[in-house]
């Protein structure tokens, strides 16, 4: 986690950054005495947290807080006072947590910890929605951008210029090569099964074999077997442990 602080007592500041360093694995990037000279270089860098101050100078931490939560990416903020009815001043522009100057070692060890694990817990949460997000695939039809779920597809097939996207209740043409539109897909479930047909591993339901010791692959749901080439077939026994 990279943080930066922003407090104009020097003293008060140097000694949070030794009490961070010592329990935590945060790492300070930078320490402000005003708050516009912070703002300025959150203009330009990110921050995973912000240890803010709220009388500070120039740009008081409260107003600062409101113009960070406008970023498109938020960082925490943690406040700063040496006056305890500040706290619901900062939970009122959803501020993380607040700490209270002379500063409480055992308090700011909590807030740390309970930082720590809300920074990892929104890490999981943004890779869980990478993955959701690099399942969904656009497939056109009647001049329509039509979402589907990756694992939908059964098979595609190559044409002339297109690709033909094989659901089990609708086809699709896509404008782009097969291997242009297998590049758009997860690679762990869809295997390049000759030079015109890429396959949904997951839909096959029989693996039947044909000449020369190739196969045909007979789909769930479907009346199609699409073909497995002699040069991918040592390829497709590794996969399916044949």
């Amino acid at each position: 986690m990279r943080a930066i602080i922003v407090e104009d007592e020097v003293l008060a500041r140097q000694e949070l950054a030794f009490l961070i360093g010592a329990n935590s694995a945060i790492r300070i990037a930078a320490e402000f005495e005003d708050g516009l000279d912070a703002l300025k270089y959150l203009q330009t860098e990110e921050v995973d947290v912000i240890f803010l101050d709220i009388n500070i100078p120039s740009i008081d931490g409260v107003l600062l807080a409101q113009n960070i939560s406008r970023f498109s990416v938020k960082p925490y903020i943690v406040f700063i006072t040496a006056y305890k009815e500040h706290a619901a001043e900062a939970f009122e522009i959803e501020a993380f947590d607040y700490i209270l100057k002379p500063y409480s070692e055992t308090r700011i060890k909590a807030m740390l910890h309970k930082l720590e694990g809300a920074f990892a817990a929104r890490g999981h949460q943004r890779e869980e929605e990478h993955v959701k997000l690099s399942d969904k695939v656009n497939l056109w039809k009647n001049e329509k951008i039509i979402v589907v779920d990756a694992d939908e597809i059964y098979y595609a097939s190559a044409q002339e210029k297109t690709t033909s996207v094989i659901t089990k209740g609708e086809e699709y043409s896509m404008a782009l090569s097969i291997s242009e539109f297998h590049s758009r897909l997860p690679q762990d479930r869809f295997f390049r099964c000759h030079r015109s047909y890429l396959v949904n591993l997951s839909k096959i339901k029989e693996i039947i074999p044909w000449f020369n010791n190739t196969y045909l692959l007979r789909l769930r749901d479907l009346d199609f077997e699409v073909p497995v080439s002699r040069s991918k077939v040592k390829e497709f026994r590794q996969i399916m442990r044949i």
